[in-house]
């Protein structure tokens, strides 16, 4: 990976995070609640952004590529996309660290160029 991917990579797992946060805890008060406008605005943004890093491998569904607002999608549909898209980036994470037992057992980004180290969490289904 670049080093630009990786920033990348992390600014996305942030967002989602974030976005994810705020739209469960509206998705457990109110599940079926339509999600206004201008959330809805930065979630299609922050998924157009994921698409086009995850590309066609990664992305979790073939045929989602933003939410409608025409629709007006509940907080709980937000909320299952937007966990999906969290899989998908730590599928992408994962599948791109590795762990470098000479280091003490530490994870490192797979990244381009020598000399290059960047240090990485271990892969989520491995935390305890």
């Amino acid at each position: 990976m670049e080093l630009s991917q990786i920033d990348e990579l992390e600014k996305l797992k942030g967002q989602l995070s974030s976005l994810h946060s705020e739209l469960t805890a509206l998705s457990k008060k109110s599940p079926n609640d339509a999600v206004n406008t201008f959330k809805l605005k930065f979630v299609n943004i922050t998924v157009a952004n994921c698409n086009a890093f995850l590309g066609d491998k990664y992305k979790p569904f073939d045929d989602f590529e933003q939410f409608d607002s025409d629709e007006a999608p509940s907080n709980s549909d937000l909320t299952f996309i937007i966990s999906q898209y969290m899989q998908a980036l730590e599928k992408f994470r994962s599948d791109n660290i590795y762990l470098d037992t000479y280091s003490g057992n530490k994870w490192y980004y797979r990244t381009e160029g020598e000399g290059i180290t960047v240090r990485a969490a271990p892969p989520a289904k491995l935390k305890e």
